[in-house]
């Protein structure tokens, strides 16, 4: 498993009974997680101190309850790439921010750092930016595509924040599969690769996506948009079921089978303070040229 656990503003405090409590820089959140199928937690007390609570309604969705004010918006950093991000909880139990990404966002930095030339990644299901800002911050152009104009907008105060505002980064509210299809048509190439899809969800037209249907034929036609010396392909995936073996074979099939290079996969996950607990988050597959 990738670990993610070089936060310092970030904690996952403690886990029970499907759900875990964080700590996001001084304000302690409830959120429900399917992955917590165990019972007891590791440290009880801390339960009792806590700001805010996200309650499931079983109708579906749910709401928060805030036992303690917190900001509209806060901040949290990633020292190590010193990127700062906001946060808000939103409906859905969302806060704006994935941060066991950032094992995944040292990578593809290394990368892009290490490359010696210009380097342009295209993040597709970008959301607010998390991916975008650390691959502007290793020296990328970048283009981020995501159909939620409010999230475009939030990766846009995120890469201010990170003092990166100046960066190449141009931002686009659009349909993935419709904008790669423009890209194919224009000749525009990327030397990496980003993609965070969603189970599923819908464009900006209504255009319904489901990860399980969509993906290889998404990862087929990015292939397409691919520099003939690409450097990365990231595919991220928190849907049931779809395990790391599929990412890596999808990858194996569409990119190594043409440009060789070196694919894995794995589970990606967070360390739970104070125990020697991990924290599943999904799963993550990587391509890199050799």
């Amino acid at each position: 498993m990738w670990i993610a656990n070089k936060w310092q503003t970030y904690t996952v405090l403690d886990t029970r009974r499907g759900e875990k409590l964080e700590d996001w820089n001084g304000y302690r959140l409830i959120r429900p997680d399917p992955q917590v199928v165990w019972e007891s937690a590791e440290h009880p007390a801390l339960w009792r101190d806590v700001h805010g609570y996200y309650h499931r309604s079983s109708a579906g969705g749910g709401s928060w309850d805030f036992a303690k004010p917190v900001p509209e918006r806060w901040t949290v950093t990633y020292a190590p790439l010193s990127l700062t991000f906001g946060i808000k909880p939103m409906g859905f139990k969302h806060t704006g921010l994935f941060p066991e990404q950032a094992v995944n966002w040292e990578w593809f930095s290394q990368l892009i750092r290490d490359a010696g030339r210009p380097i342009r990644v295209l993040n597709l299901f970008a959301y607010t930016g998390g991916a975008t800002a650390a691959a502007a911050a290793a020296g990328a152009e970048v283009v981020h595509v995501d159909a939620s104009r409010g999230m475009v907008a939030w990766a846009k105060e995120n890469l201010a924040e990170s003092g990166l505002a100046d960066r190449p980064v141009r931002y686009l509210v659009d349909d993935v599969l419709k904008f790669v299809a423009r890209e194919i048509r224009r000749g525009r190439q990327y030397d990496g690769i980003i993609m965070d899809p969603p189970s599923y969800g819908r464009g900006p037209g209504g255009e319904v996506w489901k990860m399980e249907d969509g993906l290889y034929g998404l990862v087929t036609e990015c292939r397409k948009v691919l520099s003939d010396t690409p450097l990365f392909f990231l595919i991220n995936s928190y849907t049931t079921g779809l395990q790391p073996a599929v990412l890596s074979n999808i990858l194996k099939k569409v990119v190594a089978g043409g440009f060789g290079g070196k694919v894995t996969a794995d589970e990606i996950g967070l360390p739970i303070a104070d125990s020697d607990l991990v924290l599943p988050c999904g799963a993550s597959g990587r391509w890199q040229c050799m």
